[in-house]
């Protein structure tokens, strides 16, 4: 079983040393590394230049994730291509962890796991908004994202590869593709990347609206969207009673004081920090306008 590590970068600066001293690190390592980038015009290719691994790197100025990613598959000679970010870093058995279900033949997929790194209270509070944390883990029905997963190189070809058409959530689409084809996924949860979250409300903020427009895009989340639109549909009514029946302002103050004490109680122990008292409502109310503005976006611009 030959295995193919294939990745994408864009001004990596910053985190490819990080991230490739952690590829050196395995314990199983892959039989060729093949890095695609979009177009770098920091020092990020300088640095790869100097590192002494066995590395191949294409360049394809423009290209999306997606198209990066199909790219290096191509060019990939494993029978097993397994996916990763640069902003991550790997743990050191977490390719062997990844491929370990590959003997089992009937199994097509894997779908590692991941956690963040985090130094500040802001992103630990980020985490749960970002990723599926480990008690909400169901195995039976976790999807692969590209930050940790396998996948055999037939079975990627003949599911058409990452879909072009959505760079804001090419590896949701892709993944809901594998599902609706039937084919078998594992799930590994000792296979762990650590992924570094978004740092400010503004990077936050446009996350969660390219995720919310990709999602809208491709006909996904349909439900758990709808749910963001009937809380605030219900505030709005009980704002417009309120014009009208003194107790329904008393109903809506009660419902937001509800609302933003729900955000922390759901999220607080993750975090077990004072400040996530203001900053997960904080998080929980841009999380909502950012799914709002980019589920419009997405739907403007979806193909009918």
């Amino acid at each position: 079983m030959k295995i193919s590590l294939v990745v994408t970068i864009l001004n990596e600066e910053k985190t490819i040393e990080p991230f490739l001293d952690s590829v050196a690190g395995q314990t199983l390592r892959s039989d060729e590394v093949i890095i695609v980038d979009g177009g770098s015009v920091d020092w990020t290719l300088e640095i790869l230049a100097e590192r002494k691994e066995n590395i191949r790197v294409l360049i394809i100025k423009g290209a999306n994730r997606s198209l990066g990613r199909n790219r290096g598959v191509e060019e990939a000679k494993g029978d097993i291509i397994a996916f990763t970010d640069a902003g991550c870093i790997l743990d050191k058995n977490w390719l062997l962890e990844l491929t370990k279900p590959f003997s089992d033949e009937k199994v097509e997929v894997v779908a590692g796991f991941y956690n963040a790194i985090t130094k500040t209270a802001f992103e630990k509070c980020v985490a749960p908004y970002a990723l599926v944390m480990p008690d909400r883990v169901n195995p039976k029905i976790f999807l692969p994202a590209s930050r940790s997963m396998a996948i055999r190189k037939d079975t990627f070809n003949k599911a058409g590869g990452f879909p072009i058409n959505f760079p804001d959530n090419e590896d949701f689409v892709f993944a809901n593709n594998l599902k609706n084809m039937g084919i078998k996924m594992a799930f590994s949860k000792n296979a762990v990347v650590s992924w570094m979250p978004r740092t400010t409300i503004s990077s936050f903020w446009r996350m969660i609206f390219r995720f919310a427009k990709g999602d809208a895009k491709a006909g996904l989340r349909t439900l758990k969207v709808l749910s963001v639109f009937a809380r605030y549909g219900l505030l709005l009514l009980l704002l417009f009673l309120a014009r009208y029946f003194n107790d329904f302002l008393l109903y809506f103050s009660l419902s937001v004081l509800f609302y933003l004490i729900w955000s922390i109680f759901k999220n607080y122990r993750y975090v077990k920090d004072v400040r996530a008292f203001y900053i997960l409502p904080l998080l929980q109310l841009t999380s909502d306008f950012a799914v709002i503005s980019g589920t419009t976006a997405g739907l403007l611009t979806r193909e009918i």
